[in-house]
């Protein structure tokens, strides 16, 4: 019910067991306060919190975390920090997942001092640094273009933790954004193999996307081929972004190609590949050679 947004009906079974004398536990408090948090609702989820405590029924770092979580899906980072303060001088210890939230809600934001500030206390305290802490701070910092201090926190990370692919993503996707950083990212993502790591279908997916969008599409087509080799099979991500490098560049026939290929094995053009697609189709100069593209291949 509270995923169907039927809140009167809630209300009403809330009501109805509190008069039966089957008091709601903490269990239930949580999954309300989380629904209400999901809709954007989170100064109503602050009010379910405060009335659980009021009825002698104990928040834990669930029910804290969805509240935390609520706030930074709706922007309010002064209420989520906060909260976090209360955490820390309550006894009631904020976990990885607290502090992690608290840092994306932060770095979505582009608030990325108060990402830093709240990372900077997860290493005085003693809390564990995990890689998705790493992988979403060097997100942030990538997406408001502080590289440099991206790449700082990159190779921070591998003293304490080692860097996975969450991390190694995030820091290709940061490097590629930047003009003049493919060749870094490339090295990069080379030295994968050499460090024992296997890059996943994301990680190629990123590389193909930058490839094609750096006027590369070829390169971007040799790295699809290599995946296979390696036993990464590609998704729709990869063949609509492969599709869609091809029509940018002006390549129609290795277009045609990959998009029969990606029909093939079952996957469907995205909005954005179908929308390219349709305008070349009602393209007088190219339309009828596409067809016939698609057809032979």
């Amino acid at each position: 019910m509270c995923t169907s947004c039927q809140w009167k009906e809630v209300t009403r079974l809330l009501n109805e067991m509190v008069a039966n004398n089957c008091k709601p536990n903490v269990i239930t408090y949580n999954i309300l306060v989380d629904a209400l948090c999901k809709e954007g609702r989170a100064f109503e989820a602050q009010d379910i919190v405060e009335g659980m405590i009021q009825k002698g029924v104990e928040p834990d770092i669930v029910t804290y975390n969805s509240l935390m979580d609520g706030y930074c899906l709706q922007g309010e980072m002064d209420e989520a920090r906060k909260l976090l303060n209360f955490l820390v001088s309550s006894g009631c210890a904020p976990n990885a997942v607290t502090y992690n939230i608290v840092i994306n809600g932060y770095c979505k934001a582009r608030r990325i001092n108060g990402a830093v500030e709240v990372f900077r206390e997860m290493t005085q305290n003693g809390s564990i640094l995990d890689s998705v802490t790493y992988k979403t701070l060097i997100s942030g910092m990538s997406l408001i273009g502080t590289l440099l201090a991206a790449q700082v926190l990159f190779k921070e990370s591998a003293h304490g933790v080692v860097p996975n692919m969450l991390t190694y993503s995030a820091l290709l996707d940061g490097l590629c954004k930047h003009v003049g950083q493919l060749k870094v990212a490339r090295k990069l993502f080379c030295a994968l193999t050499v460090k024992g790591l296997h890059p996943n279908v994301y990680t190629y997916n990123i590389m193909i996307k930058w490839l094609c969008k750096e006027g590369l599409p070829n390169e971007a087509h040799e790295l699809l081929r290599k995946m296979e080799v390696d036993g990464c099979m590609p998704n729709s991500c990869s063949y609509n972004t492969m599709i869609k490098g091809f029509l940018e560049n002006n390549d129609v026939s290795r277009a045609a190609e990959i998009l029969h290929e990606m029909v093939h094995k079952g996957f469907s053009a995205d909005v954005s590949t179908a929308a390219m697609v349709v305008d070349l189709l009602i393209s007088d100069s190219t339309g009828e050679s596409f067809c016939a593209l698609v057809q032979k291949s």
